[in-house]
This record gives C-alpha cells, sequence and structure tokens, in this order.
C-alpha cells in the first residue's frame, strides 16, 4: 500500500495483477455510483458499458462525485478500474444516527449508498446524544482503509419522532425545511408593495376576471399554479384559457429570493408537509390563484371549434394567444367535488366541465395516437393521527378530473415550448426544455427477458416504441401484478430532464415540450415565464446567455431527482412505520423481485415491499432459479415465482433500516 500524488491509498499487489490485463491507458472523466457494501460502477458512455471499481480501488470517492476514473482491466467482458482522481465532491454532510463501539463514537449514515461510518471526536460532537439523529460533516479522509473523521453540524433529535424522522430526509437530500430570514424579509416586502404592482400591472394586462374560472386541485393543496376559464363564443366555438400564476411578476432575477429559489429549484411533496420552494406567503398566498381574489397570471388562450368537443372528433385550435393576464377564480374545485359534477352530470359549472371533459378525453385520444405512453399510476396516501403516526393507507387512483387538467396543462406547456422554438429562418436563442429519450435497447431487452419470467409472450419487432410499451401496460391492466409490469416498465426507460437541447419527448410523443405550468413549485417554469415574456415583448434572448441555461438545466434536473428521493424516502417511512403497527397481520401480496437469498413480496394495498428470506420458507430447501425469475423446492419443486399471488404474515420490522420481514402465511 501506498501514497500517490494525490494522497490517495493503492493496493499496489493488485494494480500490478490488473495493470498485466489492462485493455488500454484510457482515463474516463463523470460521476460515479457507490453501492451500500463499498464497490463503485462508472458509466462508460462511449462504449455503453459499466466500469467496475473495488472498494480499494475507489479512494475515497463517494455516491455522485464527479471522478477521473483509469482504466485496469477487462475480464469476461466486464472492465475494472480505478478512481485516480476526485475532481469535484458532490456532497460531504451525512444524516445519520449517534452510535458507539469501544473508545469510538460514529454516525451511521442514514444514506445506504454512504458505505463508511463517519467518525466523531469528541470535542466535535456538539452534545448529541447516542442515539440522536444529527447532521454530519467529512473533514478528513487521509486513507480510504480507515473510516473518514467529522463533525456533527447540527442535533436533529430523537430517532422515532415524525419531525425529527421528516427533517431528516430533507436535510440528508441537500434541502432545508425553513427560509433565511433576509429570504423572509424580501418575501414580506413583496406582499406589501404587491397592491401597487397590480393596479400598475392592471393597465397594461389582458383583463378575464368577468370570464367563468376554476381551479381543480387535491383536497389538500394549498398552493395554486393553474386555473382553467371557459367561454363559448358567438360563433359556437370555445374559448379554453390556461392560467397560470404569475411567479416572475413579483421574483425578479436575480433578488435574494431568486437566488433561494434557483438554490432550491423544487418544492417537496412528503406524506405529512409540503416544503415550499418559495416563501409561503408567496407560495400559499399572494401567487397562489385562490378563489375569489383578484391574481396575475401568465396565460395561454385557446379558441377550440365547436365540433373538437363531439364523440371522437379531432379537436381543431382555431387560435391561440399567450400573454399576461389579470384573472379572478370563481370557484375552488377539489379532484373529488368536479368528478362528482362529472358523475352527476349537475352541480356548479357543470355544463362547462362536461364540455372541457369531452375536449380533454379527444386531446388524450389523439395525443395517444401519436405516440404517448399511457401510465395510469396508483398513488399510495396515508391518513396521520396527531403525532405523524400513519392510522390508514390506501390507493388513490387517477379519475377524469386528473386525467382533464393534466391535458390542458400538456397542451399549454406544448404550444409554449413550439413558440419558443426558433423554425429554421429565426436567429437561435436559448430555452430551457423538458426531455425524454427514447430507451435504452439493453434495458428493454431485460425488460422484455423480465415480463416473459411473469408468463406474458412479449415479442419486439424492430425499434422499442410506443406502441410496443402501451401493448405490455394493455396486458397487465386489472392484473395481480399491474403495479409490478408499470413500475419495472418506467424504471426501464430514460428519465425526463431540463437541457437546453431539444430532442423531443419520448413518453408523451412530443416533438416540443417544456415546463410552464407550476412556477410556484417549479423553478424550471419561472425561467420559461421570464424567456416568454421577453420574446412577446420582442426583446432579444442573447445566445451568449446558452453557458448559464446549460448550468440552470443541469442543477434542477439533480435537485428533482434529490427531491423525488425525498419523498420516496418519506413515503417509505410511513409504509414500514404503518406495518409495524400490524405486527402479525395477514395480507395479500404480490411477489415482486426473486433473488438468492430471498423473494420480496409486494403488499397489495400499500405496496410495501418487504422480504421472506430462503431460509424461512417452509417445508424445502428452496434453490434460485436466475433465468425463470423463481426459487424452486429442491425436493417438493413447489415454486415461488415473479408475480405469483401469495398471502403473507408481518414478521417483523426494523423502522430504523426501513426493513419489514414478512413469512407466509
Amino acid at each position: 500500500m501506498q501514497k500517490n500524488r494525490n494522497n490517495k491509498y493503492r493496493n499496489t499487489s493488485k494494480k500490478q495483477e490488473h495493470n498485466n490485463k489492462a485493455p488500454s491507458k484510457q482515463v474516463l472523466e463523470g460521476p460515479i455510483r457507490t453501492t451500500p457494501k463499498g464497490l463503485g460502477f462508472f458509466d462508460w458512455e462511449e462504449r455503453e458499458e459499466s466500469i467496475r471499481i473495488e472498494s480499494e480501488f475507489l479512494n475515497t470517492a463517494l455516491n455522485g462525485d464527479i471522478v477521473r476514473v483509469k482504466l485496469l482491466s477487462e475480464k469476461r467482458g466486464e472492465f475494472f478500474g480505478e478512481v485516480d482522481e476526485i475532481l469535484i465532491r458532490k456532497k460531504m454532510e451525512f444524516v445519520g444516527t449517534i452510535k458507539d463501539r469501544p473508545g469510538i463514537c460514529f454516525v451511521s449514515p442514514q444514506d445506504a449508498r454512504m458505505y463508511r461510518d463517519i467518525i466523531i471526536p469528541e470535542d466535535k460532537k456538539a452534545g448529541a446524544k447516542l442515539g440522536q439523529k444529527v447532521l454530519a460533516e467529512i473533514v478528513k479522509w487521509d486513507d480510504p482503509r480507515q473510516d473518514p473523521e467529522g463533525k456533527i453540524l447540527r442535533v436533529i433529535g430523537e430517532v422515532g419522532d415524525n419531525d425529527v424522522e421528516m427533517e431528516a430526509i430533507i436535510l440528508d437530500k441537500g434541502f432545508e425545511a425553513t427560509f433565511p430570514v433576509e429570504v423572509e424579509d424580501e418575501a414580506k416586502r413583496i406582499k406589501q408593495n404587491a397592491p401597487a404592482l397590480f393596479e400598475s400591472e392592471s393597465k397594461i394586462r389582458r383583463d378575464m376576471r368577468d370570464t367563468l374560472t376554476f381551479t381543480i386541485d387535491p383536497a389538500d393543496a394549498k398552493d395554486f399554479d393553474d386555473a382553467l376559464s371557459f367561454k363559448k363564443l358567438p360563433d359556437g366555438q370555445m374559448e379554453i384559457g390556461i392560467h397560470i400564476a404569475d411567479v416572475s411578476a413579483y421574483v425578479t432575477k436575480g433578488s435574494i429570493l431568486d437566488e433561494e429559489a434557483v438554490k432550491r429549484a423544487t418544492s417537496i411533496y412528503l406524506v405529512d408537509r409540503t416544503i415550499p420552494m418559495l416563501p409561503e406567503i408567496l407560495s400559499n398566498d399572494l401567487c397562489s390563484l385562490n378563489a375569489h381574489e383578484d391574481k396575475l397570471a401568465f396565460s395561454a388562450v385557446f379558441t377550440f371549434d365547436s365540433t373538437s368537443v363531439n364523440r371522437s372528433a379531432k379537436p381543431v385550435i382555431t387560435k391561440q394567444w399567450f400573454g399576461r393576464t389579470l384573472i379572478n377564480s370563481n370557484t375552488r374545485f377539489t379532484y373529488e367535488s368536479a368528478q362528482d359534477v362529472l358523475d352527476n352530470k349537475s352541480g356548479d359549472n357543470a355544463e362547462e366541465l362536461l364540455l372541457l371533459n369531452s375536449l380533454a378525453k379527444n386531446l388524450r385520444k389523439v395525443r395517444k395516437a401519436e405516440g404517448a405512453i399511457s401510465f395510469d399510476t396508483e398513488e399510495v396516501k396515508f391518513e396521520l393521527d396527531k403525532a405523524g403516526r400513519p392510522i390508514r393507507a390506501y390507493v388513490k387512483k387517477m379519475v377524469d378530473t386528473n386525467r382533464l387538467i393534466e391535458e390542458f396543462m400538456l397542451l399549454a406547456n406544448r404550444s409554449v415550448a413550439k413558440r419558443m422554438t426558433p423554425t429554421k429562418d429565426q436567429e437561435k436563442s436559448p430555452f430551457i426544455y423538458r426531455i425524454h429519450d427514447e430507451p435504452d435497447k439493453d434495458k428493454m431487452r431485460t425488460l422484455v427477458t423480465f415480463l416473459n419470467g411473469l408468463g406474458y409472450n412479449i415479442k419486439i419487432k424492430g425499434k422499442f416504441d410506443a406502441t410496443s410499451i402501451n401493448a405490455i401496460l394493455a396486458q397487465a391492466k386489472n392484473t395481480p401484478e399491474e403495479h409490478i409490469v408499470q413500475t419495472a416498465t418506467m424504471r426501464s426507460m430514460a428519465k425526463a430532464i431540463y437541457s437546453t437541447k431539444n430532442i423531443g419527448h419520448f413518453g408523451l410523443g412530443f416533438q416540443y415540450y417544456t415546463h410552464f405550468t407550476s412556477p410556484i413549485r417549479r423553478y424550471p417554469d419561472v425561467i420559461v415565464h421570464r424567456l416568454l415574456a421577453k420574446s412577446l415583448a420582442g426583446k432579444p434572448i442573447s445566445q451568449n446567455d446558452l453557458s448559464s441555461y446549460n448550468a440552470l438545466a443541469l442543477h434542477t434536473s439533480t435537485m428533482e431527482k434529490a427531491a423525488t428521493e425525498a419523498e420516496r424516502a418519506s413515503k417509505k417511512y410511513k409504509q414500514v412505520e404503518y406495518m409495524s403497527t400490524r405486527v402479525g397481520d395477514t395480507f395479500e401480496g404480490t411477489i415482486s423481485g426473486v433473488t438468492e437469498w430471498g423473494i420480496f413480496v409486494e403488499e397489495r394495498t400499500t405496496k410495501s415491499e418487504g422480504m421472506i428470506r430462503l431460509s424461512n420458507l417452509p417445508d424445502d430447501y428452496y434453490i434460485y432459479d436466475e433465468k425463470n425469475f423463481q426459487v424452486v423446492g429442491r425436493s417438493k419443486k413447489k415454486k415461488y415465482r415473479l408475480g405469483d399471488t401469495v398471502k403473507i404474515k408481518v414478521e417483523g420490522i426494523d423502522v430504523e433500516k426501513r426493513l419489514i420481514n414478512y413469512k407466509l402465511a
């Protein structure tokens, strides 16, 4: 073992063994992924291969770090490498639990991808006590063979307390639950100056306050980004307004508030709370399109031919208009209350809602015919007691009103993107698109193998397109394994991101797409509003700003991913917490995964996934059959196969590790 020029330790004997077989001396740069066991993987995009980095060659690299990797060898088609240098550290602060072993105090990180404990010297404990959740920072890591040394930045609180656990999730993903004082103060000043701004804006905006307008949102929503308006024109055509909160009218570029919004990039929706991108005085009050209040909006207004609502008609847009408006929402619908109006064909704004629903259905049919993938997802929701503990879990399915709002938001986003894309004759200018690449062929082949293992007969000829994916989803419709198939399909596809380079949106089947409709909770939408406003005013958008927009696209994509991980982590915590109250109870589940050490089962209602170890399967010794996604009893030949329905009993729970253990009932 010896140090190199970067003060990194290496196992020279193993390195020499690798170098004897090294395919080249090529050095690559990019992000690294790590596993809980301390393995690293580096995506070699040029070869569409993944380079495996053993723990002794990570040289203190952590998940997400930007590193320089040197190829060491190739063995049976698998490439091995070594981290030669860490170029950018992505994360040095970790949430964890204070623990000890003889003579040593350490933090056990909550993030499973952090494969080392963090040693905390006595004078760096900041008053933290054993068993408490803390935020720790790595301050020294000279020897990759040893755990890093750190210090406690913040004591979060006691393990198991709901507020502590939620804050721990937020901090671990790089967010803050509260705003700096100077940001809150600026938000208050904006609120105080709002009447004067509204008065001046009312002189130059299109006034649509007399047009029937309403919002449709979840029952627990507090921030209302969007509203719809409906007006029948004298010639029988319909004018549909899609009105979006005009955040950019209040949040000026480069202000303290704007810089905080850039940093956060998104709101986060945990099971029991929202961590807003903007202070609540703006997100829930000034900018929010609350009912019976005059509001500033940025609108996309479409005129549809009267035949557009006819059964199976192709909607025809005869006119479109983009601009800043004044609106006043007449009604605040929930998805459920609006659905009741549709179901009963009576109630507030029944005629307008029914026409909008017919129009939305026709828009959806056209979109699907043009290559959109149709995921009808189910969302697990929890009813909580006053302490935040789950007392009931249920699945919330999409209804027509969800789809109605979705279609008009898609229409606005798509139309703005097309409006902002220069034609061949126009000068290029920067813009933020929402893009979704085509699926990776290898991942799709793996998905097909997986599905055929479930008993499906999937045959793909030529290109794997939206039609192929919709066929898979249609086969799984209303089956016990539907949720597993949907999840596996989504995970096999590329992730949608923000980019200044437009490649279209595969999942939606759109050539042009952006995010315009949620500026209260997504910063890219704020950027799009500013760029659209410039374009409408005839002001140039400088190509010199391209690099800054590239950086914003990358940052907001990264923060969106972190927010999604936080939301999933809060849901997983509630699933485990809920199941901890049901130990010994019996449920129906679907086998969602098969491994050499056990089978994973997803409980039907809560989608809570847990494991049954092979050693706990009764009456036989079970052997893992990887090829057929099953385990088989050696003597009795009984099989447990991916997608099978089984009766399970909750055997035990580890809330801290977020683990559920099942056994067959």
